[in-house]
């Protein structure tokens, strides 16, 4: 392999804004080690320290894997289907027009602190995370359009939202939206980050913190509500988690194969050969939502010219992308959402690799190869810049590549490496040509946060236009066959008009030890571990 593409240190893997009636299913997992059985402590090694483990307040894959644990949620999310299942509500109505959601919550659910987890105590946190204002990074864009809760009975509750919000039923699946004990928020939200106060009703309970070094759950005693999705009833297997805070990859993997870890996430595709045998596995999902991708400023550069756009959407080759600097764990894109997403499309036949295509765009557009192979137009060269962060370990490799081909189009693909801070403010403010980036939620209104002209807007499109109208209307139901036309067009639009350039999909590699059982995903590609279990 040549040294453009060997593998860099992994950062936080971040999340930029990063989804009737049952009990818990009885069943139980054999395998080859026997049935599960409780006891023991599972040693988790994460790629990063958890900037925040307040599950309504964390951002970072590695302050989810934590804070998931810590919480239920209303609602559950079904991996396989994306159907939305109970978890402590036991029913739920919606008004026709989403703008009203009425939970039913089941009987006996308390938080940590032996306080009841009823209608009262779902307003309380709900008002609080509206409260937290951008510093709930994920849950203040769930929250957009939420005015306030009403409580019906002790048992029933009713959340108001000033706008159709049909993607509200998703979100009271996540995390970023589980219930924390009204006495959590006499503590401030810093300290809640560290552990202090962070009261949940969560099958585990915060022990301890020490910072960049390892964060310790232990098992809640008497847990017995747990979501109608989880594989056994009463409380987790495991007595605690510990997890070990090892950024350096190499280091990662080594004190997984030498025994000193039992599972390790974010293994890096060129460590991932280590664990198909020889006693080890690896668990692999890959992220719902935006992939990777090229998202193109409308308003600046040559980007403003559509066949430019298009003609860059054809001139990636997404198959050498995964075959040279990937693995066969991740999957080139096939839309703009990833293949775990409830009600993607397939544009697959749009996204094929298009050399002769691409020229012949730019050749009826009037773009001419110069001397140096990039292409000019009236004195100016085709060129323009991608701003990225190295917040997945392969980001600077697959962008490389990714400029190599684009210059046998005569496409000019500037890098420019940031921090993800800086990033983030380079995107506020509206310069720049390309954004590399991808977004998790198993839920197509993620699409409404990025290209809506009345949130992201990082296409910089006027307001009125087409992909605003089906994002709207995608957001105005949860009736999926309703809203599946509109999802199918928003998507189709994106591609047609080359507003972004989807190249592949994030995946989450998982590697256990023989002895680590379940260490599985919930909807969203993030750790579930209610079930894992250790032999």
């Amino acid at each position: 392999m040549s040294p453009l593409f060997r593998a860099r240190n992994a950062a936080a893997l971040l999340t930029l804004p990063l989804l009737l009636t049952a009990c818990a299913a009885a069943g139980t997992e054999e395998t080859a080690s026997g049935p599960p059985k409780p006891g023991g402590t599972l040693r988790l090694g994460i790629s990063s320290a958890p900037d925040c483990i307040d599950p309504q307040q964390a951002a970072t894959n590695a302050s989810i894997n934590v804070g998931r644990q810590l919480v239920d949620s209303l609602t559950d999310q079904d991996p396989k289907t994306g159907e939305i299942k109970p978890w402590l509500a036991e029913k739920w109505e919606i008004t026709a027009d989403s703008t009203a959601f009425t939970f039913h919550l089941r009987a006996g659910a308390t938080f940590s602190d032996g306080s009841p987890v009823d209608a009262a105590a779902v307003k309380t946190s709900f008002d609080a995370i509206k409260a937290l204002g951008t510093k709930a990074q994920l849950g203040y864009g769930y929250l957009a359009a939420y005015k306030a809760s009403t409580v019906l009975d002790p048992q029933t509750v009713r959340l108001d939202f000033s706008a159709p919000s049909a993607q509200f039923l998703q979100a009271s699946s996540t995390m970023s939206l589980g219930l924390l004990a009204p006495a959590a928020f006499r503590k401030t939200p810093e300290q809640r980050c560290q552990g202090t106060g962070l009261i949940g009703s969560g099958p585990f309970v915060f022990e301890s913190l020490k910072q960049n070094q390892e964060i310790v759950l232990a098992k809640r005693k008497g847990y017995a509500w747990g979501s109608s999705l989880f594989k056994h009833p009463g409380e987790a297997y495991l007595d605690k988690i510990d997890y070990k805070i090892v950024p350096e990859p190499g280091v990662r993997t080594g004190s997984l194969a030498s025994g000193q870890l039992d599972a390790a996430t974010d293994i890096q595709p060129v460590d991932e050969p280590q664990f198909t045998g020889n006693g080890f596995s690896e668990n692999i999902r890959p992220n719902p939502g935006v992939v990777f991708n090229l998202h193109a400023n409308t308003a600046r550069g040559v980007l403003a010219d559509e066949k430019v756009r298009q003609a860059v959407l054809k001139g990636v080759d997404r198959t050498e992308v995964v075959n040279t600097v990937l693995t066969p764990s991740y999957k080139a894109a096939t839309s703009i959402l990833g293949s775990a997403t409830p009600l993607v499309s397939d544009l697959s036949q749009q996204l094929a690799y298009d050399q002769k295509g691409a020229a012949a765009l730019l050749d009826g557009d009037g773009w001419v190869p110069g001397p140096d192979g990039i292409r000019v137009k009236n004195g100016q060269p085709l060129s323009a810049s991608v701003v990225f962060s190295p917040v997945f370990n392969q980001n600077r490799s697959v962008l490389e590549l990714i400029q190599q081909q684009l210059r046998k189009i005569g496409f000019d693909l500037r890098i420019e490496q940031h921090t993800t801070a800086e990033t983030t403010q380079i995107q506020l403010s509206g310069h720049y040509d390309f954004l590399w980036y991808n977004v998790t939620r198993a839920d197509p209104d993620i699409l409404r946060g990025q290209f809506s002209t009345k949130a992201g807007n990082r296409s910089k499109l006027t307001p009125g236009n087409p992909l605003d109208i089906a994002l709207d209307a995608q957001s105005s139901t949860v009736d999926t066959a309703k809203r599946k036309p509109s999802a199918d067009e928003a998507q189709k639009l994106i591609i047609d008009h080359a507003y972004a350039v989807p190249v592949f999909e994030l995946t989450q590699v998982v590697a256990l030890s023989s002895k680590a059982h379940a260490v599985d995903f919930e909807a969203s590609s993030r750790l579930q571990l209610f079930d894992a279990w250790l032999s």
